[in-house]
């Protein structure tokens, strides 16, 4: 086995693309399982990343990813039930191929008590992969900046941002400052073995400071239409088309957002990367073309 190998499940996603491109900054060999073979993936192999192809509830595929990694990122999809099966079949396989450290991928409202059945069993995977015995750290990031990106052709269209947030503020953190804290622990992890890490952006942030923000970046003025939930969903099937375990979770976190279960901030970006987590302004410059 070589000194260290790293592989990362949803590598073609956000945080998994942006650990890549960290850990290949730090001379760390890569592995990458994708769901399937497209242009993302063939970037990943050009930038000399080793690409499996497969699915995380499919123990046979896992067995194989994880052959000769010393280390791991786990990151199941929020859209679609399966994750306590599939973290039952990555953590024997974990286990059975001698890995020294986990990176998981949880949420903010993961809890026994969640509403939400996703945000439950990702409570329920994360004491799954407590119980493997293999040295784990839990992320628990609130909602990305990349939520602001499913609504930019109704932003350019319309010049109005719909979300179901009521006046809660919470701090959106940016999948590229999530990647250089999941490639740092991976780097060094025995520091954060044991740990469960909450994360969030600079500051918090209403969403109508968030249109406010869109306003002055795209000189035009930006609506924030807060919807009421039920009012919210029928429009959210229709944009991502969304199944009816997606429709149960993210009618659920808009309340827990709204009952500032999504609030809060902390230092522990800039205390594992050694940067400062970007905030809502830099986002949407960085974006500027696909809501202007």
């Amino acid at each position: 086995m070589a000194d260290k190998n790293v592989l990362i499940t949803a590598a073609t996603g956000a945080t998994g693309r942006n650990a890549i491109a960290t850990l290949l900054d730090l001379k760390i060999p890569v592995r990458a399982l994708v769901h399937q073979i497209d242009a993302r993936s063939e970037q990943l192999r050009a930038e000399g990343v080793e690409i499996i192809e497969g699915d995380l509830s499919d123990f046979a595929v896992l067995d194989a990813a994880l052959e000769d990694i010393t280390e791991a990122y786990f990151c199941y999809p929020i859209q679609i039930p399966g994750i306590v099966e599939s973290t039952a079949f990555f953590a024997q396989a974990a286990l059975e191929h001698g890995l020294r450290a986990i990176v998981n991928m949880s949420q903010i409202s993961a809890r026994r008590i969640s509403k939400s059945h996703a945000a439950r069993n990702h409570w329920i995977s994360e004491r799954l992969l407590d119980r493997s015995g293999i040295p784990v750290t839990h992320l628990r990031p609130t909602f990305f900046a990349e939520w602001l990106i499913y609504f930019a052709e109704t932003i350019r269209r319309t010049s109005v941002l719909p979300l179901p947030f009521g006046d809660a503020r919470y701090a959106p953190i940016a999948a590229e400052d999530q990647g250089r804290v999941i490639a740092a622990i991976l780097n060094n992890p025995t520091k954060h073995a044991g740990q469960t890490y909450p994360l969030y952006g600079p500051v918090e942030l209403s969403e109508y400071e968030v249109a406010d923000i869109l306003t002055d970046v795209l000189g035009r003025k930006i609506t924030y239409d807060a919807l009421e939930i039920e009012d919210f969903m029928p429009m959210w099937e229709r944009m991502v088309g969304a199944n009816d375990f997606n429709l149960q979770h993210i009618s659920s976190v808009a309340q827990d957002c709204r009952d500032g279960v999504f609030s809060g901030t902390n230092d522990w970006v800039e205390n594992i990367t050694g940067r400062k987590p970007i905030g809502m302004r830099e986002f949407i410059e960085k974006n500027r073309t696909l809501f202007a």
